[in-house]
């Protein structure tokens, strides 16, 4: 089997593909300079490959050229620079050009570091090409953040990154998880992060987009993906942007009536805090990698009969590396300065009161707590039933040493008590009902929602066989 280049410099991509007399097409880019275009022409013999550069920076005129959008550092700015890009390369090159010629469009709408604005770094990036000669346009769509610290570093990385995308898009067409792999070569991650990335037209019938943005997080490219409440995949600032947000973390395999019935109670307490903008709840869940195993095929299926379900439920769904509860708030404040919350089943209660988990932090779990609580942040806490007994936030044990510390963030009102539950639903537990679905129908149906239990067995998710 083929391996991929993991060594190849940006200049020598840039003249690989400036030597391919095949290969023509417009890079235009708006927001940062024109680096993508600088890269190739630094590396030589660009007139073989660039038929045009521009940069539409005046409003009006890109207005003008493209016509009016919704946002200038958008995706409909950016479908709309590519489908004109390749468009006119066709009306006005087709007669000329040799036979054998595959067109693209190349196109980037960023907003990077500037002397008077402190907004977030982003940009939307894009590629539409022919991968073989007289073929309907594919298209590559990805959405990234830049995390240098000034104009000049973030410009150069978005060079490198569009380089990257071409030289990916014609050299692992036939493996789009190599073309993720990629995207970040000669970058590393701690430059760009890659959050959305979407594949589309005739060559990427085949491609799953959610499981491309999986493969996000496992190829490093990012820390979370995230799918909207209709399992398509979207750049998270899009749905957490100034919203107050509601975290509830878990496996969901399958989601049961205990998950609707934690939300629906956090929810109540969550508005009673107070402080709320007014922008709205966003509810998510979130998976981290630790649920995922070393089978990524066995994984796949399984993640996305996950999402699939939550977002029949409403959910937003969250896929992260965070393990530890004060790197996921650290996250979230990316996006919004509004209130977050983080719904957590006793159960689950080890996870954030395990020295363990905090090894290598320096100031270990008081540290942790600290960075957790900083802000406008709390956790509520579900009860669990055993054996007859409700175990709740009110007299859950901890080791001794940390007993004042629980105290204190109770006192403070940093964690905070689910009163309002169903006591009917408490000995649900997900880990039980995964090992008897597989045995066909059964008394697991009730312990989940009816809309859940019924795509389970007309889909035969999770092992399940009549």
């Amino acid at each position: 089997m083929l391996e991929r280049n993991k060594t190849i410099k940006t200049e020598q991509k840039a003249l690989e593909i400036n030597l391919d007399d095949t290969k023509y097409g417009t890079l235009v880019e708006i927001g940062a300079g024109q680096e993508v275009a600088r890269q190739f022409f630094s590396a030589g013999a660009a007139a073989g490959t660039v038929a045009k550069t521009m940069s539409a920076y005046d409003m009006k005129i890109s207005d003008m050229i493209y016509g009016k959008a919704g946002g200038y550092v958008s995706r409909e700015r950016l479908e709309q620079m590519l489908n004109r890009e390749f468009r006119l390369l066709h009306e006005r090159l087709t007669e000329t050009r040799p036979s054998n010629t595959q067109f693209f469009s190349y196109a980037a709408t960023v907003t990077a570091k500037s002397f008077k604005q402190k907004n977030e770094c982003h940009g939307w990036i894009g590629v539409q090409a022919q991968l073989y000669p007289g073929a309907p346009a594919s298209e590559i769509i990805l959405h990234a953040r830049m995390l240098d610290q000034d104009n000049q570093t973030q410009s150069e990385a978005l060079g490198i990154l569009g380089v990257n995308l071409l030289y990916g898009l014609f050299n692992y067409k036939d493996n789009p998880k190599w073309i993720i792999d990629s995207l970040l070569d000669n970058l590393g991650r701690q430059r760009i992060e890659i959050d959305m990335i979407n594949f589309s037209g005739p060559y990427f019938t085949d491609t799953d987009n959610r499981l491309m943005n999986l493969h996000l997080v496992r190829s490093w490219s990012c820390r979370a993906v995230m799918f909207d409440a209709s399992g398509v995949s979207i750049p998270p600032a899009s749905a957490l942007r100034k919203k107050d947000v509601l975290v509830m973390r878990g496996s969901f395999k399958p989601p049961t009536k205990v998950h609707l019935d934690m939300n629906e109670s956090a929810v109540k307490e969550f508005k009673k805090s107070g402080n709320l903008s007014g922008r709205g709840i966003l509810n998510v869940a979130e998976i981290t990698m630790s649920e995922l195993t070393n089978d990524e095929e066995q994984d796949d299926a399984s993640f996305l009969a996950r999402v699939d379900l939550l977002a029949k439920l409403g959910f937003h769904v969250l896929l992260s590396d965070y393990v530890r509860f004060f790197s996921l708030r650290a996250w979230l404040r990316n996006y919004t300065n509004s209130r977050i919350g983080i719904i957590l089943s006793v159960h689950d209660f080890d996870q954030l009161f395990n020295e363990d988990y905090y090894d290598g932090l320096e100031g270990g779990v008081l540290s942790a707590m600290g960075q957790l609580f900083c802000d406008d942040t709390n956790v509520y806490v579900y009860p669990i039933k055993i054996n007859d007994d409700i175990v709740s936030l009110d007299n859950v044990e901890v080791t001794p040493n940390l007993i004042y510390l629980l105290e204190h963030l109770k006192a403070n009102k940093k964690l905070l008590a689910i009163e309002d539950y169903n006591v009917d639903n408490l000995h649900i537990l997900s880990r039980e009902l995964i090992k008897k679905i597989p045995k066909g129908r059964g008394e697991w149906e009730q312990c989940l929602p009816e809309e859940i239990a019924k795509e389970i067995i007309e889909k035969n998710l999770f092992g399940y066989k009549d």
